[in-house]
C-alpha cells in the first residue's frame, strides 16, 4: 500500500479477510499458534482479550526474566487488528510471535469490541469552535483546518454506537471580542492514526481512502440513510 501511495496512486482499502478453503463441503479457515511474553501485571488484560477472540490457551509459564509466556491457538480472523490493541494494553511491551496452525471449521462472528465511530454529517472544513463540542464526545482523528465530507469518520465514540456529528460550524459572532476568541479554542491533541493502524481499525462497514497526502476513515455507504437500511438487512 506504502508503495501505490508513493507511486501517487489513490484508492480504497477494506477490512482485511481471510481467504477460506473447503474440505469434504465444510469451510474452514486458518488458524495459528500465538505466543505472547509480557509482564505479569498485564496478564490479566491479555487473557480477557483473548477469550473474547474465542482463543485457546495451551500454556502459562513464568520466565527468567520475570515475564510470562502465554501460548494460544488462535483463528487467523480474531488476529486482525490485536498486535496494536495489545501493545495499547501493554503500555508497548508485549511481545507476540505466531506461526501457522492449520485450518479448522469456520466458526462464529467475532463480536467487535471496538466503540462506534463519530461521523462527519456535513462537507466543509473542521473548526476549532465545533471540534471543542466534539471533544467530549470521544476521542478525534483530525484537527482543525481539516477538509471533511459527509461519511467521513472523524473520531472514537465513547459510546458502542456511531454518532453523526458536525464539526464544520462556525462560531456565532455577535462582536469583534467573540470572533478573536475562537483562534483561542484550547483543543486536545488529536489521534493521528498510521496506516497500520487505519487498517486495523476498520469495521466490514468501513473503508480507508488512501491518497499520497492523506489517509481518511469512512463508512462504506456515505449516505446516513443508506447506511441505516444496509444496517437493517444484515441483521
Amino acid at each position: 500500500i506504502e508503495t501505490l501511495r508513493r507511486e501517487g496512486f489513490e484508492f480504497e482499502v477494506g477490512r482485511p479477510q481471510v481467504v477460506t478453503i473447503q474440505e469434504d463441503g465444510i469451510e474452514k479457515e486458518p488458524v495459528e499458534e500465538l505466543i505472547i511474553e509480557v509482564a505479569p501485571e498485564f496478564v490479566g488484560a491479555v487473557s480477557q482479550e483473548m477469550g473474547a477472540r474465542r482463543a485457546e490457551m495451551r500454556a502459562q509459564e513464568s520466565l527468567p526474566t520475570g515475564a510470562t509466556r502465554l501460548t494460544y491457538i488462535i483463528t487467523t480472523r480474531a488476529m486482525i487488528g490485536l498486535r496494536n490493541l495489545m501493545l495499547t494494553a501493554t503500555k508497548g511491551t508485549i511481545i507476540m510471535n505466531s506461526l501457522p496452525y492449520g485450518y479448522q471449521e469456520m466458526g462464529a462472528k467475532i463480536p467487535s469490541s471496538r466503540n462506534g465511530v463519530l461521523i462527519a454529517f456535513e462537507k466543509g472544513v473542521s473548526t476549532p469552535y465545533a471540534l471543542q463540542s466534539a471533544e467530549s464526545r470521544g476521542e478525534l482523528f483530525i484537527g482543525p483546518g481539516t477538509e471533511v465530507y459527509a461519511g467521513m469518520i472523524v473520531g472514537l465514540n465513547n459510546r458502542q454506537e456511531d454518532l453523526e456529528i458536525n464539526v464544520v460550524k462556525e462560531k456565532h459572532l455577535t462582536n469583534m471580542r467573540s470572533k478573536s476568541s475562537d483562534g483561542a479554542v484550547q483543543l486536545t491533541p488529536f489521534t493521528d492514526l498510521s496506516l497500520e493502524q487505519c487498517i486495523d481499525f476498520i469495521e466490514d462497514d468501513e473503508l480507508l481512502e488512501v491518497t499520497p497526502q492523506n489517509l481518511r476513515l469512512r463508512k462504506r455507504y456515505l449516505d446516513s440513510n443508506e447506511r441505516k437500511r444496509m444496517a437493517k438487512s444484515t441483521k
